[in-house]
């Protein structure tokens, strides 16, 4: 199992500058992973100061060299799926093909959403993530694509140049455990990172349900997005017993807090376990 961190865009790590060298951080310090949240306003309150996530990962690419980068989740029914696609590529080229794209649906709740007359019906942004994330993957084919659905038109184009990842950029669906919607999403593309609806992260019993629903083909399975328990024998066990299970990465996250506090968070290193 490999070992991330999942990273706050707002407060402190408002500052691109200052999620750079988080990242930088975290690869000497040895995770292996550094996923970047997708929020216009920081969890809704426009006081709190907010970084875009794709220009963070931009920087990140030119300074480090071996931790994957990612985001957990894109709201793609909120963002053009072609520029996705060329933002996308442009990192993934930067970094050398370390880029893995979470998607999602998005909560209505955000105001990058409701504040700004984006669609806020569910059942209409599933639609558009799913339309979406076919343009994106065709686009990303570098072979002659155009699309015609409810919500999107795509006449005849070839994109170049192509991810350096084949066949694809790695992509991962999220969504709230157990929906199945969502569940059945995931299993069309190459992973899930879920969060239980009821709160929390999956637990064994959900990642054995999930890997034994994908079988035997490749199908990435990550877990966390909580912060490290005060007990680290306890969390160690958890991570033990996820790992046991069948997932692929452990994601902890690190609150927002001063600059001190993080640095130091993220320095400590990963809980592995053998």
């Amino acid at each position: 199992m490999r070992y991330g961190l999942s990273l706050p865009t707002g407060g402190a790590c408002g500052d691109p500058r200052f999620l750079v060298e988080l990242s930088t951080l975290a690869e000497r310090s040895g995770w292996e992973g550094v996923f970047l949240e997708d929020y216009l306003w920081y969890q809704g309150d426009p006081a709190i100061p907010t970084c875009d996530s794709w220009v963070a990962l931009t920087a990140i690419a030119m300074r480090t060299t071996e931790l994957v980068l990612g985001i957990e989740v894109v709201a793609l029914p909120r963002r053009r799926p072609w520029k996705v696609a060329r933002e996308a590529t442009g990192i993934d080229q930067l970094s050398g093909g370390r880029l893995i794209l979470g998607f999602g649906s998005g909560d209505r709740r955000d105001p990058g959403f409701s504040h700004v007359g984006e669609e806020v019906d569910p059942r209409i942004r599933g639609e558009r993530l799913d339309e979406g994330l076919q343009i994106v993957a065709g686009l990303w084919t570098g072979e002659p694509f155009s699309h015609r659905g409810r919500h999107y038109a795509v006449d005849e184009v070839t994109f170049r140049p192509t991810p350096l990842q084949r066949p694809r950029i790695p992509i991962w669906v999220g969504g709230g455990y157990p929906n199945e919607r969502a569940i059945e999403r995931s299993l069309r593309w190459d992973g899930s990172c879920f969060y239980r609806r009821e709160g929390g992260h999956l637990t064994a019993d959900d990642v054995r349900e999930l890997r034994g629903r994908a079988g035997d083909r490749p199908w990435t399975i990550s877990v966390g997005g909580q912060p490290r328990r005060d007990d680290w024998d306890e969390e160690r066990e958890q991570i033990g017993a996820i790992a046991a299970a069948g997932a692929d990465w452990w994601l902890e996250w690190i609150e927002p807090a001063d600059r001190q506090a993080m640095t130091a968070a993220v320095e400590r290193g990963p809980l592995r376990v053998a």
